[in-house]
């Protein structure tokens, strides 16, 4: 009886366990959420919604492409700088610095689909050097965060373009049903990729190149073309941030679009659930890691705690993300 007793005790436990592991990151987000609603003065309006969900999409969608490249084992540093590039590539189009336009739609449809094929290209390009000449991805991928911001620099002359085209600006600032336009694209995004990475034959070849790539080439997974599509659409997705991010601010900085994201992103992925070794991924968890970030950065700031401070609790959770994944792979 003794015996039987303690084994329930052992097996409740181990559930427990597993359903914590499974849902911690949805118990974090609602425990901070009630937080907020007894603490943080206007929490509970949708101006507060609106702003927490404005600044977590560039971040998100970044993250959409890291959690595809993670998952295989990978990393993708040079996010930030294809964010650049495309940032920077934009306003030529649809300002006619190029040349000259029939119309404006014609320059903003130009100025949306060539910077973010243009970055898709980039991604590609990190992962022909991966695949091609077996180089580490984060050294291969070093190679355009050190020179994409570089040519973003270049093709703009190192100038800030501003610009006032309310047609462009919607793409982040319109609104629909009250919520800004960049959170449908954000979660379109993410609901094609968790589905592509959870329904589809290739998302189990993501995974299972993650897993183990040797067992992934003896299975007959083309690893290769794996790898280029994932790098590929990490890219794609940088193309889409950096457009969000020139819309919001109206202008277009080589110097400052996407500075940092790639870290904001592997933090997003990580306190996500995301295996960082590969082989196992959420793309919905990367969504409500960004979430947790961010409002564990807003709560902070709404009650009068410095942004320095803010960033060494991002640190924490990135520390704590990988701390219990650690214990997981024991």
């Amino acid at each position: 009886m003794a015996d039987s007793t303690v084994l329930k005790r052992s097996g409740l436990s181990a559930d427990s366990s597993a359903l914590l592991k499974r849902y911690g990151v949805i118990v974090a987000l609602v425990l901070l959420i009630l937080f907020n609603f007894a603490v943080t003065p206007n929490f509970a309006t949708m101006r507060t919604l609106s702003i927490n969900l404005s600044q977590v999409c560039v971040i998100v969608i970044v993250g959409v492409g890291m959690t595809l490249v993670i998952a295989t084992g990978g990393i993708d540093l040079s996010v930030g700088s294809l964010m650049a590039i495309a940032g920077a590539l934009s306003p030529m189009f649809f300002t006619g610095k190029l040349f000259p336009l029939p119309n404006l739609y014609v320059g903003i449809a130009l100025g949306i689909v060539v910077p973010i094929l243009a970055a898709g290209l980039f991604g590609l390009f990190n992962g022909w050097l991966i695949t091609r000449f077996s180089i580490q991805p984060i050294i291969a991928t070093l190679v355009l965060f050190i020179a994409g911001r570089g040519i973003a620099q270049v093709s703009t002359n190192g100038d800030l373009q501003v610009f006032d085209v309310p047609e462009f600006r919607a793409i982040a600032l319109g609104q629909v049903l009250r919520l800004p336009f960049q959170v449908w694209i954000m979660l379109a995004m993410v609901l094609v990729a968790a589905f592509i990475l959870r329904r589809t034959v290739f998302g189990r070849q993501v995974l299972a190149v993650g897993g183990n790539e040797a067992a992934a080439r003896l299975a007959g997974v083309p690893v290769s073309r794996v790898k280029l599509l994932v790098y590929m659409a990490s890219g794609l997705c940088s193309g889409v941030a950096g457009l969000i991010f020139i819309a919001l601010n109206s202008a277009a900085d080589a110097n400052l679009i996407g500075l940092g994201c790639e870290l904001d992103a592997i933090a997003a992925v990580a306190v996500g659930g995301t295996l960082l070794s590969g082989g196992r991924a959420s793309i919905v968890g990367t969504l409500l890691g960004a979430l947790i970030i961010q409002l564990v950065r807003y709560t902070l700031l709404a009650n009068g705690v410095p942004d320095a401070a803010a960033m060494v609790v991002k640190a924490g959770l990135i520390v704590l993300a990988v701390w219990l994944q650690r214990q997981e792979q024991q």
